[in-house]
């Protein structure tokens, strides 16, 4: 989702040369720096994991290859070409017990596999790529793939009851609008480490019943907790980012996420909701 935005963000300013899983596996380490060094980019924006959080629980060896033992490559081969380099990372190597929303200098604690790795993928950039940007976000949603919205979105028009977790916090935050703010960061912004979303908190159940309210259903949404409905990775209770480092250089607030649901739900009420 966050890679197609990117590319039609950045292409209307500047060159950009994608870069797909048919250019080469990026956790072979002399294929990616070979793509990188030939074309040496002014900057590369890394936006490549697998975001699967249950999945990475149940695969950890492919979590950490695709996620920490790829952005190695790809910072080591960024610091060769002389390239800067925007990393994407997640809410998730917090542990979720901070009462307060996070800052970027705050420990990390990632409860599972997906954030270890992605910790893991921070530490990397830090260590290999000294012109770096670490962008951490949080509740994706935007077109181009699966998630919350479109989902929620399918069950609703599918159920006449619905049961979300209500004991979850985060910050949603829309593809599009998270592309601008990465552009405003890699032109402007020092480097450093950035928290960006959308602005507002909601939990899962705020989330979804904002999306029933928008879309006018007459399915019930129901409050829940995470331990009535249990899943293979923990969850942190409190996903919210507090954007620090980036107001401080001076870079505008996203939108709310309530009026980025509208636009998507827009978009989506255009095709067929699958």
């Amino acid at each position: 989702m966050l890679g197609r935005a990117v590319v039609a963000r950045f292409a209307a300013t500047h060159d950009v040369v994608p870069h797909t899983r048919a250019d080469n596996d990026l956790a072979d380490a002399d294929a990616t720096e070979r793509w990188i060094v030939e074309r040496a980019p002014q900057a590369i924006v890394h936006c490549a994991a697998w975001t699967d959080v249950d999945g990475c629980e149940g695969d950890p060896e492919r979590a950490w290859r695709d996620n920490a033992t790829a952005t190695a490559n790809v910072a080591r081969a960024a610091a060769r070409a002389g390239s800067a380099l925007c990393h994407l990372s997640t809410d998730y190597v917090f542990d979720g017990e901070k009462p307060a929303p996070y800052v970027e200098d705050d420990p990390s604690g990632p409860l599972g596999v997906y954030g270890q790795t992605k910790w893991a993928a921070e530490e990397h950039v830090r260590a290999l790529a000294p012109r770096a940007w670490i962008v951490r976000t949080s509740w994706v949603f935007g077109p181009g793939g699966r998630n919350f919205v479109k989902t929620i979105a399918a069950l609703l028009g599918e159920r006449q009851e619905l049961r979300v977790v209500d004991d979850q916090r985060g910050s949603p935050t829309y593809t599009p609008d998270l592309a601008a703010a990465l552009l405003a960061v890699v032109t402007g912004g020092r480097f450093g480490l950035y928290h960006v979303t959308n602005t507002g908190t909601c939990s899962w159940f705020e989330f979804a019943t904002a999306i029933a309210a928008r879309l006018g259903s007459n399915c019930r949404v129901v409050p829940c907790s995470t331990a009535e409905f249990p899943r293979p990775a923990r969850r942190p209770r409190n996903s919210v980012l507090e954007p620090r480092f980036y107001r401080a250089q001076g870079l505008a607030d996203l939108r709310s996420w309530q009026d980025a649901v509208q636009d998507y739900l827009t978009l989506l009420q255009a095709e067929p909701v699958t």
